[in-house]
C-alpha cells in the first residue's frame, strides 16, 4: 500500500509539506501542491482520515444544526453547504432539532460538539446568551444562517425589507385590506424571520395611514397546512382581505388552496404574494419575494473553511438580496 513517505519521495519533499498540500492547508504554493495532488493520484496514494486528524487536530467534518430537516428551506441551505463542504474534503454531521427543546439543550448545553467537528453551522435559530458562550467555549469557527447577530459570522436575507417589499407591492396593486399569515414570533426554536416579517409588514402598513388590523393576522406555521387554515378563517369572514401576504410560499401556496375551496378567484377576488420563491413558486404561478436559499448554505460553509485556513479571517455579516417576481397571483384591486 502507498504510504505519504512513498509520495514525498516521488516529489523529493519532506513528509511534513505532503501533508500540508494533501490537507490543503496555508503555506503551500499552488505548484507544490499540484506536484502533491498528481503523484499522490499517480501512485494511487488514499489518505488516512483517522490518521490526518490525529496529526492536524481536525475531523474534516462541519456540524450543522437544523431546526426541522424536513422543510424545504433548511433542506435546500443543507444542500448548498454540503456542496461547499464535499467540494472540500469535508463531511457535514447533522442534528436536526425537529422542534424539540431537549434536542437543543443536548446539542447546545452538553459536550456533543466537543473534538467531533471542526466548526459549526447555525440554520435560523437566534442562540441564547448561554448558548453563544458555549459556543465560543467551544473555540470553532461558527456562522449563524438567517440571524442577525453582530460579532458573529452571519449569513441572511433582511427579512424586514422582504416583507416590507411583498407588503409595497399589494400596497401600489390599491389593496389596503391586506391580511398577513406569519409564524409564531415566540417558542422553544426562537426563528429570527418570523418576528422580523411581522415588523416589516407592519411598518409598511403605517407608513400608508393605515394601522395593521389584528383581525388580519394569522398563524400558519409556516407549513402548506398551516396557511391553508389560516386562509380559510381570513377568507370566510363578510368583510374578507383582498389580498393576502403570507411569510413564507409553503403558506402562501396553502392560501391558494383555501380560495379554490371557497370559491374564489386569485387574483381576481383576491391577491396572494409569498417569500422565498420555492421550487413549486413558478408551478402555482406565484408572485413572491425571491431569496437565495441555495446559495445561503454555500456562502455558510464558504466561510467557515476560510476561517479554518486563514489566520487573518474575521467575522462577516454578510446579506444577500432579494428580489420581486411578479407572476400572476397579485393584481390590481377591482372596484
Amino acid at each position: 500500500m502507498t504510504s505519504i513517505k512513498d509520495v514525498a519521495r516521488d516529489v523529493e519533499m519532506s513528509t511534513a509539506t505532503v501533508s500540508r498540500a494533501l490537507r490543503g492547508l496555508q503555506g503551500v504554493s499552488e505548484e507544490t501542491r499540484g506536484r502533491v495532488m498528481e503523484s499522490a493520484r499517480r501512485l494511487g496514494y488514499v489518505p488516512s482520515p483517522s490518521a490526518a486528524g490525529l496529526a492536524s487536530g481536525l475531523t474534516r467534518t462541519v456540524a450543522v444544526i437544523v431546526p426541522r430537516v424536513t422543510q424545504w428551506f433548511f433542506a435546500a441551505i443543507v444542500q448548498g453547504a454540503e456542496e461547499v463542504l464535499r467540494e472540500r474534503g469535508y463531511d457535514l454531521l447533522l442534528y436536526n432539532l425537529a422542534g424539540d427543546a431537549s434536542a437543543r439543550h443536548r446539542v447546545f448545553e452538553t459536550n456533543l460538539l466537543t473534538k467531533r467537528v471542526d466548526a459549526v453551522l447555525v440554520l435560523s435559530l437566534k442562540p441564547s446568551p448561554d448558548e453563544l458562550d458555549r459556543l465560543l467555549r467551544l473555540g470553532r469557527p461558527v456562522t449563524i444562517i438567517g440571524a442577525d447577530m453582530p460579532g458573529w459570522a452571519t449569513v441572511r436575507i433582511d427579512d424586514h425589507e422582504a416583507a416590507s417589499t411583498a407588503t409595497q407591492h399589494l400596497l401600489d396593486l390599491g389593496h389596503r385590506r391586506i391580511a398577513y399569515i406569519g409564524g409564531a414570533t415566540e417558542g422553544v426554536l426562537d426563528f429570527t424571520a418570523p418576528s422580523a416579517r411581522l415588523a416589516g409588514y407592519r411598518c409598511t402598513l403605517e407608513r400608508t395611514g393605515a394601522p395593521p388590523a389584528p383581525e388580519l393576522e394569522a398563524d400558519g406555521a409556516f407549513t402548506v397546512a398551516g396557511g391553508l387554515r389560516a386562509a380559510r378563517e381570513l377568507l370566510s369572514g363578510t368583510d374578507r382581505p383582498t389580498a393576502i401576504f403570507a411569510a413564507s410560499d409553503e403558506m402562501a401556496i396553502g392560501a391558494l388552496r383555501a380560495a379554490q375551496e371557497l370559491g374564489l378567484r386569485v387574483p381576481e377576488d383576491v391577491s396572494v404574494i409569498g417569500i422565498d420563491d420555492h421550487e413549486m413558486a413558478s408551478y402555482f404561478d406565484l408572485t413572491t419575494v425571491a431569496q437565495p436559499v441555495h446559495e445561503q448554505g454555500r456562502v455558510a460553509a464558504t466561510q467557515v473553511l476560510a476561517a479554518l485556513t486563514d489566520d487573518h479571517w474575521h467575522p462577516e455579516q454578510v446579506i444577500l438580496p432579494t428580489e420581486l417576481v411578479v407572476r400572476r397571483t397579485t393584481a390590481q384591486l377591482r372596484t
